[in-house]
């Protein structure tokens, strides 16, 4: 059966979802929150339409790709979009050879404003003057 209404696209990726569409997602998914606790939202709870495919990895704002989600579920589903996105973003930069900064450099490593030398003293590695402990 061919669909009766065009699908509703957002203009922009953060366009907000009109309640005539909140209300055709809700129905499709028979009131029920698409987390996968499949429990049923009751009147007055309140609900989102999360996208199933984040915008952030590549989805689009569109009635296709979005489902209801209870509000307290939100949260962890945005968390994981982020760490998605990271891993993604980590793996493509190590497939084509970008080498990214993990955090600060080691204490004491190459990389570290202050050296010890030999004899036990700590310089400031760029002048070479002798750091002066605080009382």
């Amino acid at each position: 059966m061919p669909r009766s209404l065009d699908e509703w696209i957002g203009k922009t990726p953060d366009a907000s979802v009109p309640p005539r569409v909140r209300d055709r997602i809700f129905t499709r998914y028979n009131g029920r929150c698409q987390c996968g606790c499949n429990r049923e939202i009751r009147p007055g709870e309140p609900w989102d339409t999360e996208d199933t495919i984040a915008i952030i990895n590549g989805g689009e704002r569109r009635e296709s790709n979005l489902k209801p989600w209870l509000s307290e579920h939100h949260p962890k589903k945005t968390a994981a979009d982020v760490a998605e996105k990271s891993r993604v973003y980590r793996k493509r930069a190590r497939h084509r050879g970008i080498k990214l900064r993990k955090g600060p450099p080691m204490r004491g490593g190459r990389h570290d404003v202050l050296k010890r030398k030999m004899d036990g003293t700590v310089v400031v590695r760029a002048t070479g003057e002798p750091v002066r402990r605080r009382a």
